[in-house]
């Protein structure tokens, strides 16, 4: 194999001449196939497998892949499909790789993850753009875009990609990709996006026709594993980090979130994961520039953390999926599949103080230990969420924290996310209650795959609630009525949560709650968490996630009584649009103070009692 492998995909090399180049080793010889004047040209290949040919053919060609047998094929690393997943794939001009924007690091950010086809009636990347001052004004410093791959059709999640180079053609495309990065960076935003590694959506997928890009030694949830520690699999890592790449060299990607790194199977001595954490990072410091690499995973793995000095993958960060869980089971009391071990407050304040509740403790939901000892990892790396897609898209009718929680547990939640140490993700619309659900859709043309779809949500979703019957995942109107409604954000209770939202924001950016990450204590009393930061002004969060008011004594949580404590926030006061009268402020007196049910208070240390 040689040293520098090809870069993969229709590459512009002037004005109308193109360098084709597939990994193909299956195959002694394929030929380029262009759609518009049916003319074919063979590729030469090398000891390597790959095919190339460099010929004429200017930015919007159509073009495929014909194997000898005579199958045509769009391109695998083709960066556009304007006729879908099964069409001829087309030459895109390359885009700028000027990019002057400044990156901060993970634990300065507040996420927000959106799906580009419901977060705006257009569903596009350009009808994204006149919303990014909003969302800059409540605080976020950048939004996680969900898979924008070509997948099948015009309604996915996009967790069923075939296209990973090319930019959903109903969103926009490439061009109208490239319009919203640089209006994020104008809005002083940076844009992370969702990729898959762990695995191909099943139509449209051609890639195991050109090579060895899937092993069967291996099983995911979603199918057949990738290849990425067997015979061949230099090559298929090639891909893959070429794809990254693409996406954070070329097209100016701030960030890259990968799906379910506990489902990339690779017993590598240099794991996939490590080389492309690494080559993104080189990359990025080679033009002064900060590409952050967030894992997903259920794992609770520190080693996805720590630095490759010390044998771990170096990420940026990963997300924390534990706290999420512990929140929500101890306000809502759900106990069904995953949310089984959860429930107390004292698993809230373990995650703030471990990082995560299992670090090798026995779990009931795994039926083993789960997880390790993780203390040395940094806050900051953590990304934590009351909401995401999954865990409301992932409910058989989409409902929305609120609806479960109730409007005042749903602001407990949202003050323990982000007022924590951690690094706060928010989900598309949570920000003002947004009355529409998130339900699972899909837009496939295969009659046998759309109804295994419907009978494998079926049976998921009934580990959870039971004979709830999920909406039709095909049906349009399980996609339109996911939409956001964001006319509601300006009236009645929606107004006053996002008030409450964009209060704590201010109040965990004027007490630069990220640089004081490392200096917190954590406790439980009954169903309240105590969250107190230390040092220079001292600040600490009381969140009762409980069902009864509850009498807090300070100092015996090591909070000195005897300083004088301001309250700076009451989730239970009516601005914030709770059905209920609110309760009467509380007060410290006494030496204690008492808490009202689902309500969380911030009480701040007097400047002149320090």
């Amino acid at each position: 194999m040689t040293n520098a492998l090809p870069q993969l995909g229709a590459t512009v090399l002037d004005g109308t001449r193109t360098r084709f180049t597939v990994w193909a080793p299956l195959h002694e010889q394929l030929s380029v196939h262009f759609t518009e004047s049916g003319a074919t040209a063979a590729m030469h290949a090398d000891a390597d497998g790959y095919h190339t040919l460099i010929t004429e053919a200017p930015a919007g060609t159509r073009y495929q892949y014909q194997f000898a047998d005579g199958r045509l094929r769009p391109d695998p690393a083709s960066r556009a499909q304007p006729e879908g997943v099964h069409g001829p794939s087309m030459v895109v001009t390359p885009p700028s790789r000027a990019h002057a924007f400044l990156n901060p690091a993970l634990p300065h950010h507040v996420l927000y993850e959106l799906h580009v086809g419901t977060f705006t009636p257009q569903g596009t990347f350009d009808a994204v753009i006149p919303r990014l001052a909003a969302l800059r004004q409540l605080g976020v410093t950048a939004i996680e875009l969900m898979p924008i791959g070509q997948f099948p059709g015009n309604r996915n999640w996009g967790y069923d990609g075939v296209d990973l180079f090319a930019a959903q053609s109903s969103y926009g495309g490439p061009a109208g990709l490239r319009r919203l990065v640089d209006a994020c960076h104008q809005h002083g935003l940076a844009i992370i996006l969702d990729v898959v590694y762990n695995h191909l959506g099943p139509e449209g997928n051609y890639l195991a026709e050109f090579g060895p890009y899937f092993t069967d030694r291996y099983k995911t949830p979603w199918g057949t594993a990738i290849n990425f520690d067997g015979r061949g699999s230099d090559h298929v890592r090639e891909f893959f980090i070429q794809n990254s790449l693409y996406w954070t060299r070329d097209c100016g990607i701030d960030g890259l979130r990968l799906d379910a790194v506990h489902a990339i199977m690779d017993h590598s001595a240099s794991t996939f994961l490590e080389e492309l954490t690494a080559r993104n990072h080189d990359e990025a410091a080679r033009v002064g520039r900060r590409v952050l690499i967030i894992a997903e995973s259920s794992d609770n793995d520190p080693r996805l953390l720590r630095s490759p000095a010390v044998g771990g993958c170096g990420m940026d960060g990963c997300w924390n999926d534990d706290y999420h869980h512990a929140i929500r089971a101890a306000l809502t009391g759900e106990r069904r599949g995953y949310y089984e071990p959860f429930g107390d407050a004292d698993q809230i304040a373990k995650a703030l103080r471990d990082r995560f509740v299992f670090t090798g403790e026995y779990s009931s939901g795994h039926g083993r230990r789960h997880g390790v000892h993780a203390s040395d990892v940094p806050r900051g790396s953590l990304v934590v969420f009351s909401q995401n897609h999954d865990q409301v898209g992932n409910r058989p009718l989409g409902d929305r924290l609120h609806h479960a929680a109730g409007w005042e547990g749903s602001l407990v939640a949202t003050a323990l996310v982000l007022l924590s140490p951690f690094t706060p993700m928010l989900w598309m619309g949570e920000e003002y209650g947004e009355p529409a659900p998130f339900q699972y859709f899909v837009s496939h043309s295969d009659p046998d795959l759309i109804e295994a779809v419907r009978r494998g949500r079926a049976a998921e979703f009934a580990e959870f609630q039971g004979s709830i019957e999920p909406p039709d995942p095909q049906a349009e109107a399980t996609f339109e009525r996911s939409t956001l409604d964001w006319a509601a954000r300006g009236s009645g209770r929606h107004a006053g949560m996002l008030a409450y939202y964009t209060a704590l924001l201010q109040l965990r950016a004027s007490l630069n709650l990220p640089s004081r990450a490392a200096d917190v204590e954590a406790h439980s009393a009954r169903s309240v968490v105590l969250l107190r930061y230390k040092g220079g002004r001292e600040v600490v969060l009381m969140a009762n996630v409980g069902a009864v008011p509850t009498t807090i004594r300070l100092d015996a949580h090591g909070i000195n009584s005897a300083r004088r404590w301001t309250i700076a926030l009451d989730s239970n006061e009516a601005r914030w649009g709770g059905g209920a009268e609110a309760m009467p402020r509380p007060a410290v007196a006494a030496g204690e103070i008492t808490i009202n049910a689902k309500t969380a208070i911030v009480l701040m240390q007097d400047e002149e009692s320090k």
